[in-house]
């Protein structure tokens, strides 16, 4: 058994300026992603709602406990948020096909056009951020230092 003090020195110091790197850079894709869905008329948290929802793998649309999962939120939030993104037209409630004790949610057009050109954005800058990482990980050790 190896004991704390011994796993923090097996931990160079050139592996702390990398993992400051990567946190840092997260920080900043996630700053400059707010300001994003702010320039398209979104609040951060309505762009994660509209991600939420049109990636959701069951094509009737997630329910409001599915997209609570993947927001890491409480249901009651969600519902909120929902309300919110309803009245300013992007998304609506629909109900299940099959049973209708269930709500589903989708996107409207509205909704539909500003995470397309919202993710557009997102993507070019996750490929010019892909092209950073592997600098960051090349020749780091594993998990035992080596």
């Amino acid at each position: 058994m190896t004991s704390a003090s011994t796993q923090r020195r097996a931990v160079p110091d050139d592996v702390y300026r990398r993992l400051l790197a990567l946190r840092t850079g997260l920080r900043r894709f996630q700053h400059w992603s707010e300001a994003q869905a702010r320039a398209a008329g979104l609040t951060p948290a309505q762009h994660q709602l509209l991600l939420a929802v049109r990636g959701h793998d069951d094509p009737q649309g997630p329910k409001v406990s599915d997209v609570a999962d993947s927001l890491l939120l409480r249901h009651h939030s969600v519902v909120g948020l929902v309300d919110r993104a309803e009245a300013a037209g992007l998304l609506r409630r629909v109900r299940d096909e099959h049973d209708h004790r269930v709500v589903r949610l989708r996107l409207t057009a509205s909704g539909e056009d500003r995470l397309a050109a919202l993710s557009a954005l997102h993507l070019e800058e996750l490929r010019r951020l892909a092209r950073q990482l592997p600098d960051l990980w090349e020749g780091l050790p594993d998990a035992d230092g080596r």
